[in-house]
């Protein structure tokens, strides 16, 4: 997917040199979690809004360079990694940089999220199953295999959680032969934690439930 189509330029990096209150007063207009931060015409990380506000505003931003936060993303990264990395600097702006580390701008979390919304995985009619199976066990081709055995199509999937030695998987694929594929994770061992209204395994335990506390109650 095109990304650099989204980048912004309508912020320009605060010199190192900039006064700390002036940092201040921007953070008062925007919404960022951060602002970009240049030495002598290069991009050198960003200073986020909350370690702003602990600055003493009588001095410059470069007596706390220490606190700058170096994150980036280059003009040729892939929108995943950048998703990965707004997620993991907990940003909603990421800097831009070109060839030879020059900054060229910005994304907003917002515009990248925009392309993952466009994705099949999300605009596809579909069903969402979510599974989950030892760490040690589970594997991708397996997962795959047993969807497309049973005719159906994958739009998506992803690991969406680990927990100790669990690995939770989530997939959206076509509507066609959904009972079939959750009785076949099944077989493969796999728990199946979403709920379908087609799964007639689930519905059978359940009447033989209500009939096994009927026969108690008799």
């Amino acid at each position: 997917m095109q990304t650099l189509n989204y980048i912004i330029n309508d912020i320009e990096p605060f010199d190192i040199s900039a006064k700390v209150k002036d940092v201040q007063t921007v953070f008062n207009q925007l919404t960022y979690s951060h602002v970009p931060v240049k030495k002598e015409g290069h991009y050198i990380g960003c200073v986020s809004e909350n370690d702003s506000y602990c600055f003493d505003n009588t001095k410059l931003l470069v007596d706390f360079q220490y606190a700058l936060e170096p994150f980036h993303v280059l003009e040729d990264t892939n929108w995943l990694d950048i998703l990965e990395a707004f997620a993991l600097n907990n940003s909603n702006i990421m800097p831009v940089l070109g060839a030879e580390n020059k900054y060229l701008g910005y994304y907003e979390l917002g515009d990248i999220m925009s392309l993952f919304n466009n994705t099949p995985f999300l605009n596809e009619a579909g069903g969402i199953i979510v599974v989950e199976k030892d760490i040690q066990d589970y594997s991708f081709s397996e997962v795959c295999q047993i969807v497309e055995s049973n005719g159906s199509r994958i739009f998506g999937i992803f690991i969406s959680k680990i927990e100790k030695e669990i690995v939770q998987i989530t997939l959206k694929i076509g509507h066609s032969a959904l009972n079939s594929i959750v009785q076949t994770f099944r077989r493969y061992n796999y728990n199946v934690i979403s709920h379908h209204e087609e799964d007639k395994f689930m519905e059978d335990l359940k009447d033989r439930s209500e009939y096994l506390d009927k026969y108690l109650n008799i």
